[in-house]
């Protein structure tokens, strides 16, 4: 029971896929009281139904790109439960032309959109989050090696990345003072409704198994598993790092 008595908010899941919800199960399993925030409606009945026997589950809509959202949100966690103990940010998106051809091609909208949602929603969170976490906390979010190695057809959503990493660092310097933790977990390629829209995403899935280290796909488990690790009290020493769950992937020059 690593997270007994903890209570912790998921952004981001979509479905039984998703790597969120692998880490909300792994959370549950260990004793943590969850709540979940969903973009829209369409979202919002999936996540209803996944949490409904989770006990205790709480859900309410939360645009990570609406600063009003963000902020009735921590507001209703505030009245529900008055603290916070650790947050999960998986939330990415770029528009699909954005992950076809080129980057150079990049639109400067496309661009835009990228990096709102899928970097600067964790500043966002983690600011609003901060008051809610007096007792410190741990914050983690989902990254990919396509932050510093370039990956056909990421394009964009890679630069994102870069981004997102960049910001687990300055946010560890300025939250690590209060006792919160932030950590990336950048997770080797998996199947979920995301990867679905990158071109070619067969062959990165066929090139891990056969390349990396341990010669086989990264399961969700494991991911959920280093999830539990960062925020969890046996993670308590560590901040501001990305943690690879790739089968060793990362060190390959192939």
């Amino acid at each position: 029971m690593l997270m007994k008595g903890k209570r912790g908010l998921v952004v981001g899941v979509a479905n039984k896929r998703s790597i969120a919800w692998s880490i909300a199960q792994r959370c549950v399993e260990e004793g943590a009281q969850l709540a979940f925030s969903y973009q829209n409606e369409r979202l919002g009945e999936n996540v209803k139904e996944l949490t409904a026997e989770i006990p205790d589950a709480l859900t309410f809509q939360m645009d990570v790109s609406d600063d009003a959202q963000v902020r009735q949100g921590f507001e209703l966690l505030g009245e529900k439960w008055g603290g916070l103990d650790f947050l999960v940010h998986a939330v990415a998106y770029a528009p699909r032309q954005a992950l076809e051809g080129d980057f150079v091609s990049t639109s400067r909208e496309d661009f835009r959109i990228a990096l709102d949602v899928s970097a600067y929603s964790l500043p966002v969170l983690a600011h609003a989050a901060k008051g809610l976490m007096k007792a410190g906390g741990s914050i983690i979010t989902l990254s990919y090696l396509g932050a510093e190695r370039v990956m056909p057809n990421y394009n964009v959503m890679g630069v994102a990345k870069a981004a997102l990493e960049s910001s687990v660092r300055y946010l560890a310097s300025d939250l690590g003072p209060q006792g919160i933790r932030v950590n990336a977990l950048s997770a080797g390629p998996i199947k979920t409704l995301a990867s679905s829209g990158i071109s070619g995403f067969g062959s990165i899935l066929e090139h891990h198994r056969t390349k990396s280290p341990l010669r086989k796909l990264v399961e969700l488990e494991e991911v959920a598993d280093g999830a539990l690790f960062l925020l969890c009290d046996m993670g308590r020493g560590v901040t501001g790092q990305t943690l690879y769950v790739d089968g060793g992937y990362n060190i390959m020059a192939v």
